[in-house]
Order: structure tokens, then sequence, then C-alpha cells
């Protein structure tokens, strides 16, 4: 049985809103973070209290980036679905699973292609 197309629409609308807060946040917490290191004097680089202040910045950076690749994704995902493209793999053109769909209804592959 296909996946009913305005649950997944209701999905990825979710989904895209839920991501751009997730930017919104990483995005001030990078700022925090580089202002935080601008303010201190310490050598975060040698302080054996727990992680660096750069470690931090280069984690919150590839969550942004990935949150960032994700909410493109997403749109991709809510432009197929107003060009009736949506449900097909980028790879071979063959139809994702309703199942794949529905756990990840981003996925531009079928699982073959995925793996």
């Amino acid at each position: 049985m296909p996946p009913d197309l305005t649950e997944l629409r209701r999905l990825l609308t979710a989904d895209r809103e839920h991501t751009r807060e997730l930017i919104t946040s990483l995005t001030e917490n990078v700022s925090t973070i580089v202002e935080a290191s601008r303010l201190t004097a310490t050598d975060d680089e040698h302080d054996p209290e727990g992680s660096t202040i750069a470690f931090e910045r280069s984690q919150t950076s590839a969550l942004l980036a990935a949150a960032t690749a994700h909410l493109a994704d997403v749109d991709l995902a809510l432009e197929r679905l107003t060009s009736d493209t949506y449900g097909r793999c980028e790879h071979c053109g063959a139809p994702i699973s309703p199942e794949r769909l529905l756990v990840r209804p981003a996925a531009r592959t079928c699982i073959t292609c995925a793996s």
C-alpha cells in the first residue's frame, strides 16, 4: 500500500520546522562559543577540565552543517511532492519503499542504492 502523500507532506513540514529551529539554535551556539573565546584569556587548549572551546566550536559547526544539509533534503522532498517525482530513487529510478518513506520522508534513494 503506497504511503499517504498528505501524511508524508505533514511529516516533511514538521521536520522542516524542527530543523529550522535546530539551525537557529546551533547558529546561536556557534556565536556564543566564538564570543566566549574572545572574552577569555585562558589557555583553553591545555585545560585538563574538559573539552576545549575549539572542540565545542568544531562539534557545533559539524552539527550545523548536517542540519543545513538535512534542511536542503527536506526542501527537495517537498519540491518533489509538488512535481510528482517524490518517492523515486534519484540513482536508479525505482520506487522507494513506503516503509522507508514513512521512516525517512526526505529519503532520496531506495534502500539498495543507499547501501
